[in-house]
């Protein structure tokens, strides 16, 4: 009996695979000797990780506070609106108050730690709808390989943190990826959305700067109104109308950082009549003002 010849072919399987669609964006990676981080209900819309060489800073979300650790890492979802504070330096009660400057080369790690907060941070986005997941504040524990990763970040950080160049970025990608992979599938809980609602998600993307009506929403959904708000509450956590303001918030954030525009002008891109409207919902959605936003003053 012959042997049927094999077909070859780039990928010798016919069996189709499904990848997950996730957009890593990288917005910063700084590591700071902090002075001051005195910062009150902060709710940007990006991730962050946080990792402390030294001990204390603390986070707090709601009636959780978390002492910070060097032995954790700590992950922090869009819009979870939490606090933050450096024990040996905590003055204000309100607002967003930091001090400090990028470790550079010649700092030493253990002198610095002794009268500062030695803070790793990175800011970044998942894309839609992975960055909507439920607010939280997470927290791992180092492995000996994370920890090996993180220290050649950070001293590469002392050296360079303005040329992200691509093996470098590779590398940050793959600290980020690690870091994510190890919370858990409850983080993602969100992956088994409503393929109705994914559908509502992505058009609200490509016409955010029009005001649309529940009904309207409903209508892309081919769905009657009252079912679809109900549907996307339940689902998503949040109601509509709060989801579409926090993307536009989300979309004004990047114009704020990335573009020549005026707080005004961004707000009419998004679809807000005034800037006095938009600035009123950008503070309550993130706890500051845009032009606090612009300075970056915040980490």
């Amino acid at each position: 009996m012959t042997d049927k010849p094999i077909e070859i072919l780039g990928d010798p399987s016919r069996n189709k695979q499904s990848f997950t669609d996730v957009r890593l964006n990288i917005l910063c990676c700084r590591f700071w000797k902090l002075d001051l981080w005195d910062c009150h209900d902060m709710a940007f819309p990006f991730w962050r990780i946080y990792w402390n060489k030294n001990t204390g800073g603390v986070l707090k979300k709601t009636q959780t506070t978390y002492n910070m650790e060097p032995d954790k890492i700590y992950i922090i979802p869009p819009f979870t609106s939490f606090s933050t504070k450096y024990v040996k330096n905590h003055f204000y009660k309100k607002g967003i108050n930091v001090y400090g400057r990028s470790m550079k080369e010649h700092d030493n790690d253990k002198l610095t730690s002794e009268s500062s907060l030695l803070h790793l941070f990175i800011h970044f986005n998942l894309g839609v709808p992975f960055d909507n997941v439920y607010p939280g504040i997470f927290q791992i524990k180092t492995t000996s390989h994370l920890l090996e990763k993180l220290n050649y970040l950070t001293n590469r950080l002392k050296i360079e943190n303005t040329e992200f160049y691509a093996t470098y970025t590779l590398k940050l990608q793959s600290i980020i990826n690690d870091i994510l992979s190890n919370i858990g599938p409850e983080l993602f809980e969100i992956l088994n959305v409503d393929y109705r609602i994914l559908k509502v998600i992505r058009h609200l993307e490509n016409h955010i700067e029009e005001n649309p009506t529940n009904s309207e929403l409903a209508s892309v959904a081919n769905m009657a109104t009252n079912s679809f708000s109900r549907l996307f509450t339940k689902k998503m956590n949040i109601t509509l109308h709060m989801y579409v303001m926090k993307r536009k918030i989300a979309q004004s954030c990047d114009l704020i950082l990335h573009s020549n525009k005026s707080v005004e002008e961004v707000a009419f891109t998004i679809g807000f009549s005034d800037r006095h409207h938009f600035s009123k919902v950008f503070k309550a959605v993130t706890g500051t003002t845009p032009a606090v936003y612009r300075s970056g003053k915040f980490s």
